[in-house]
């Protein structure tokens, strides 16, 4: 393994493991872990970063031409359960004041029990009605509903709820299916007038429910779909700060690190969403924790419907659904457009091991190491080869350049020539090795935020998606990386770069690794170790060629 194999190597990654060295630094300031949950729950005139309800342009000020008037009834819960969730309504607004989802476990430090998504004072399904100019929040208004408490089992089930005030009426219609997360959204408004718009509150956020809430708050953001899906990062906004986001939306949602909340406007024959408000609130340290956000959706003739999402990130469940929901977390920056089709691609591969093979995720990783190492055997066999014969033509070429060196032109014409006597390509220990990067890069988001990972055990390891407790599983990748580079330079001249690159490199690694989930490290562990004998073989060929040229 030559110097440029190797620069390649360690530049993919670097480029792979940078960004999570950033996440890391950008660590808030310690302090109570209710800290930032603690203005959810204060009475509105003590909330001074949380204003009751934002005033955009979308929901002009409320004026006398719509009963304002509060209700006195008090507010009643109304669960809707599924073998998938508990949902809890309130008859205060109809909104959603409950999420529990019986398949995952909340692992926040404190907390016990399954992940509640909905924290206190949340506003998710918050409802404004806008006429003509005039807006009036039906967060207030007392809602009959048509049961106390609703089983989803075998076929769908609704959840119908009325409110009058004066001469207006609303009644809502929740329809719930079995075997989802999603439930659909029906309304209508009678008494006020035949154009109207309905605007949808989301937020502030998800609860966080991992075992370090970093994870969520820097996951925290809203994401659109228009085409193509677009994230707003909570932590890009300043307290107060408002974002517009100009529509037309099939959904909009509000994620954290595995689990979302999310509108969506399906159906081809309804009205999408005009656009959305988000609004900044206050920060945990250099992350913002919260925002509220605002969705508008027209309402022809008083009429309107969506769908609304509440649950896991799951790969099945959001494809399930489809219109782009599966890509709620658009990972890869500038590369995106190539990573992201990798990353859906090995997600399908890793979770079809897993179910037709039954095996758990951690053997199933195990595997898919195994088998991408040799699906790129070719490649690095490539990719070996051509060092070895650039190795080859090393001396002659010093010669040239010595020759040359005051007629920079002409040495590189006898060097090219000097390439195609020994048909050499200069760049062929390079591209094999480029061709697999959108692969690395597709990995490392994968493994960092697949969902499916999350609270699964292998062997010692508590949680595929969290650190090794005990580091043995970094370490190991650190010895397999050195095991790698130090067979790689066998026959190999000495060269201080390389011989530093030995050690450097995967010290550095290791370093960085001991951070990351353990699955990630179990990947490129077995990898590492997969490529040995490959290595082996390479260099067990250029000392036999050595052996054949002093002969």
């Amino acid at each position: 393994m030559d110097r440029r194999t190797l620069l390649a190597i360690s530049l993919m990654l670097l480029i792979a493991v940078v960004p999570a060295l950033f996440m890391r630094r950008d660590r808030p300031a310690q302090g109570p872990a209710v800290a930032a949950d603690s203005v959810l729950s204060q009475p509105a005139e003590t909330a001074a970063a949380q204003p009751e309800a934002p005033r955009p342009e979308m929901v002009p000020q409320p004026a006398a031409a719509l009963p304002a008037a509060r209700d006195s009834a008090p507010a009643q819960v109304v669960a809707v359960e599924s073998d998938l969730y508990r949902f809890e309504f309130s008859t205060r607004g109809a909104r959603i004041v409950s999420a529990i989802l019986e398949k995952y476990e909340t692992f926040r430090p404190g907390d016990t029990g399954r992940v509640q998504m909905i924290p206190q004072g949340s506003r998710w399904l918050d409802y404004y009605l806008v006429v003509e100019g005039d807006t009036v929040s039906l967060a207030d208004w007392s809602f009959e509903p048509t049961t106390t408490a609703l089983a989803v089992t075998g076929e769908s089930a609704e959840l119908g709820w009325v409110a009058r005030r004066g001469f207006v009426s609303v009644e809502l219609t929740y329809t719930f299916w079995p075997g989802t997360y999603m439930f659909d959204v029906a309304g209508r408004v009678t008494g006020a007038s035949r154009s109207a718009l309905i605007v949808i509150g989301l937020g502030p956020r998800i609860a966080p429910v991992e075992a370090d809430s970093v994870w969520d708050y820097r996951s925290y953001g809203v994401v659109t779909k228009d085409g193509s899906t677009e994230r707003l990062n909570f932590r890009s906004l300043d307290p107060g700060e408002q974002r517009a986001l100009e529509g037309p939306f099939e959904w909009v949602a509000i994620k954290s690190k595995y689990f979302l909340g999310a509108v969506l406007a399906l159906d081809e024959e309804q009205p999408k969403f005009g656009g959305a408000l988000v609004t900044g609130g206050n920060r945990s340290g250099k992350y913002a924790v919260r925002a509220n956000v605002l969705a508008s959706l027209p309402a022809p003739g008083g009429t309107f419907s969506f769908q609304c999402y509440f649950g896991p990130q799951e790969f099945h469940s959001l494809s399930a659904i489809g219109h782009g929901l599966e890509d709620v977390n658009p990972y890869g920056w500038i590369l995106r457009p190539i990573i992201r089709p990798f990353a859906n691609l090995i997600v399908r591969i890793l979770l079809w091991m897993h179910e037709t093979l039954n095996l758990g995720y951690g053997w199933v990783l195990i595997l898919f190491g195994l088998a991408m190492r040799v699906l790129l055997w070719p490649l690095n066999q490539k990719a070996m080869r051509s060092s070895m014969a650039m190795q080859a033509v090393q001396p002659e070429m010093k010669a040239v350049q010595e020759r040359y060196k005051e007629d920079p032109q002409r040495m590189q014409q006898e060097v090219m020539k000097l390439y195609k006597e020994h048909g050499v390509n200069p760049l062929g220990g390079c591209l094999p090795m480029l061709i697999p990067m959108p692969i690395l890069f597709a990995l490392f988001f994968v493994f960092r935020e697949t969902i499916e990972f999350r609270g699964v055990p292998f062997l010692w390891l508590p949680d595929l998606s969290r650190p090794d407790p005990f580091f043995i599983i970094p370490i190991a990748m650190g010895l397999s990386m050195f095991a790698v580079t130090r067979i790689g330079q066998i026959g190999v001249p000495p060269n201080p770069q390389t011989k530093m690159m030995l050690y450097v490199m995967p010290g550095f690694l290791t370093f960085i690794f001991l951070k990351l989930s353990a699955g990630l490290n179990l990947y490129y562990a077995v990898s590492n170790i997969a490529s040995i004998p490959q290595q082996w073989l390479i260099a067990q060929q250029r000392l036999r060629r050595q052996a054949n040229k002093k002969e």
